[in-house]
């Protein structure tokens, strides 16, 4: 009686033990699934400020479709001078992987480049990888590597 009654024990615990762990993935997944989409209105609208002061990490990098390695000041320049602008940007999340205080996120984008960006006028279909860190309580993009799979 005492071993099926510790039995019944353990496996309540195990089972709230994944239920508490699933809950605070799902909790953490959705801060990130939000702080994707915010992150590429912000890229949409050319908002400087808002990708370096609540996105980006001061150690960005990013292997970007051009297969150039660039950096946030890098980046900052391609956007202003107009190498980096778009009608749509959409993002479409495959997975996102939480392993301790980095978030792995993978999927699909669309982008319709306009200005000096190349292929503008035309739509764009990128594979892509983002990974955040949390620092200090605050999640913030650190590195990223987009490939264009097609472009139409």
């Amino acid at each position: 009686m005492k071993i099926q009654r510790f039995k019944s024990i353990a496996l309540i615990l195990l089972i709230s033990g994944f239920y508490f762990n699933t809950m605070a993935q799902t909790k953490e997944e959705q801060t990130i699934r939000k702080l994707e989409g915010l992150e590429s209105q912000a890229v949409l609208k050319g908002d400087i400020a808002a990708l370096l002061n609540t996105y980006w990490s001061p150690e960005l990098v990013v292997n970007n479709p051009a297969n150039i390695v660039v950096t946030r000041p890098q980046i900052v320049e391609l956007i202003k001078s107009g190498k980096i602008a778009y009608t749509i940007f959409e993002k479409f999340i495959e997975k996102i992987s939480i392993i301790g205080n980095t978030a792995i996120v993978m999927g699909r984008e669309e982008v319709k480049p306009e200005k000096a960006t190349d292929h503008a006028g035309k739509t764009v279909i990128r594979r892509y990888t983002n990974i955040w860190m949390k620092l200090d309580d605050k999640w913030e993009l650190v590195g990223r590597q987009a490939t264009i799979s097609s472009v139409q």
